[in-house]
């Protein structure tokens, strides 16, 4: 076919990539040896790239609704992932219940610099004008709440293992 690289070239702008419009021509070559009306064509080469034209903005439709379609179904499976599973949202419960309850044990000042810094998310200077306390002090308070909050969950997370493991 002497028009073939043209012909590609034609329709890789149309389809938008070089593949695409090698198999657009391939097709419009098909359609073009099984047209039994073929001799009535009085323009053959701008029938070859009409037909070319017409096939690549069809892929190139296809394709864009091919990517929309599956670019919605991945987003609801990003959306539905999101969601924590009924087992998941216990165990969160039960993980923050422990951290209440740890906190509540704390002493007041730690409690305080602790739900300051990391719950209202002020900054550590803040918390240690709030308090009267040097920065680095603050600073030792605030790991130390965090610490006894930590070694809380951690005895948790033990139990919730080694219950999952005895069933």
């Amino acid at each position: 076919m002497t028009h073939r690289s043209a012909l590609v070239a034609y329709a890789s702008a149309i389809a938008g990539s070089h593949a695409q419009a090698e198999d657009v021509v391939q097709e419009a070559w098909f359609r073009l040896k099984r047209a039994n009306d073929f001799d009535l064509v009085q323009e053959p080469v701008a029938y070859l790239y009409r037909l070319v034209r017409n096939l690549a903005i069809d892929t190139r439709r296809t394709l864009t609704r091919e990517t929309a379609r599956t670019a919605s179904e991945s987003d609801a499976d990003v959306l539905t992932d999101d969601q924590p599973s009924p087992e998941q949202a216990i165990l969160a419960r039960d993980e923050l219940r422990v951290v209440l309850e740890a906190l509540a044990e704390l002493p007041e000042r730690t409690r305080i610099a602790v739900r300051m810094n990391r719950m209202e998310g002020r900054k550590l200077q803040e918390v240690a004008n709030h308090l009267g306390l040097s920065v680095t002090r603050t600073h030792a308070l605030i790991a130390e709440g965090i610490a006894h909050c930590d070694r809380l969950r951690g005895k948790m997370r033990l139990a919730v293992t080694s219950t999952s493991h005895e069933r």
